[in-house]
């Protein structure tokens, strides 16, 4: 703390020395999934220390230092680093750069400028290759008014990011309001799903919600091999860390990381076709039981009447002892539960739960795709990984036409090492 705190006191003294010349842009790599190259650069302030450098970042963090000397650093490093990379070469793709809401609005507020996109104009860069990231930070002033300042950028070429989503001030809000084309998250906050299964669930929310309003996940802090896991897993198109690079001074050609990447994808690939087998054939031994109980009872073959006692005589002819089953219920085709619920016990028994019967699961956002697909091709579904509403455990859905009226579903945890 010490240590860094002399660094702070270093950095704020050579900017009252007028030692800008001491600045100096670096950048980190950014990289796509989908083509494997570096797609990218954020740009990150440096100082020269010695034979060394240090960042800016803490400078830029410290709030005792005035907005107006902030300004000055961050613009000074902002015009060195677009004009570097206006004299480089197109292949290296987008110049990520930062800028802070207050300084974005308020700048433009005072001046009716955005200084941006006049080095933009200066340098003669064309602006779709510049992605304007508004990072993490209060912003006290109205929504809607940021919003019409980004929109400034946003029509002139630039692409939007927001920075560090799901932590500090970036909320939902900001995120509606903006609309950016690429949603940024900290690995940081991933790794707390080994502790804690909730953050796993929220990470991958993000993915959906970059879906949902056409946007792109970025996953930056990417260190080990396991953290290019997880950002695949959880829908990553971008990833940024030390794994591939940290921030240095030079660019660097497209295809440098595409092993690395390719190896990762490769094995993401592998693990998840041999679960996914593993799933398909749970699905066809699940099928064959149920089949076989079923001709058994053809009395009941038109109705779902006899929900508990077909689940019953399943369960003691069904081999689940090594099954990762927890749940099984019957429904008919419109989504009403016409069994109990039959739970699985810590010790390997089920407790037999009649409470459920007459819900309606029809609400459930998977319901209906798979009443259509059960009509034109009956054969059991798995449903991919998702959190269960009672136990919060990671699980997926087994799904099994029986008969011609009524889907049997049986829920199951998911594999060790699944993820």
């Amino acid at each position: 703390m010490a240590e860094a705190q002399r660094m702070q006191d270093g950095l704020h003294e050579d900017i009252d020395k007028d030692m800008i010349s001491r600045l100096v842009p670096y950048y980190q790599p950014i990289l796509a999934l989908d083509t494997r190259r570096i797609m990218g650069y954020e740009a990150l302030g440096r100082i020269r220390a010695g034979e060394g450098v240090r960042s800016v970042g803490p400078f830029f963090a410290d709030k005792t230092v005035p907005m107006a000397e902030q300004i000055k650093v961050d613009r000074n490093l902002r015009e060195q680093a677009l004009a570097k990379f206006a004299a480089s070469d197109p292949e290296y793709g987008k110049l990520f750069i930062n800028l802070k809401p207050s300084w974005i609005y308020q700048t433009y507020v005072a001046t009716g400028e955005l200084p941006t996109l006049q080095l933009l104009d200066k340098y003669k860069i064309d602006p779709r290759r510049v992605v304007i990231e508004i990072t993490e930070e209060s912003f006290l002033g109205p929504m809607e008014q940021l919003r019409a300042v980004v929109d400034l950028y946003r029509d002139y070429g630039c692409l939007i990011a927001i920075d560090d989503v799901g932590s500090g001030f970036s909320s939902i809000d900001r995120i509606a309001q903006i609309q950016p084309h690429i949603l940024k998250i900290d690995i940081h906050m991933l790794q707390k799903s080994e502790r804690h299964s909730g953050y796993y669930g929220v990470m991958r929310s993000f993915s959906t919600l970059a879906d949902q309003i056409g946007a792109s996940l970025l996953v930056e802090g990417v260190e080990t091999e396991q953290d290019l896991q997880r950002a695949i897993e959880i829908g990553a198109r971008y990833v940024q860390g030390y794994l591939f690079s940290p921030a240095v001074a030079t660019f660097r050609p497209a295809l440098s990381f595409a092993g690395l990447l390719e190896a990762g994808l490769d094995r993401r690939r592998a693990r998840m076709l041999h679960v996914e087998r593993h799933w398909s054939a749970e699905a066809e031994r699940l099928q064959l039981a149920i089949d076989q109980v079923w001709k058994r009872r053809v009395g009941d073959r038109d109705s779902c009447n006899a929900g508990d006692d077909f689940i019953e005589e399943l369960l003691e002819g069904l081999v689940l002892a090594d099954s990762p089953c927890i749940r099984l219920y019957l429904c008919n085709k419109d989504g009403i539960q016409v069994s109990s619920n039959y739970q699985r016990d810590s010790d390997g028994g089920w407790s037999k739960e009649p409470q459920y019967r007459g819900h309606n699961w029809s609400w459930r956002p998977y319901f209906i795709p798979l009443s259509a697909q059960f009509a034109d091709r009956p054969q059991a579904m798995v449903s991919q990984t998702y959190t269960d509403l009672d136990s919060f455990d990671r699980i997926r859905t087994l799904s099994v036409p029986v008969g011609g009226s009524c889907i049997l579903f049986l829920d199951a945890a998911e594999l060790e090492g699944e993820r």
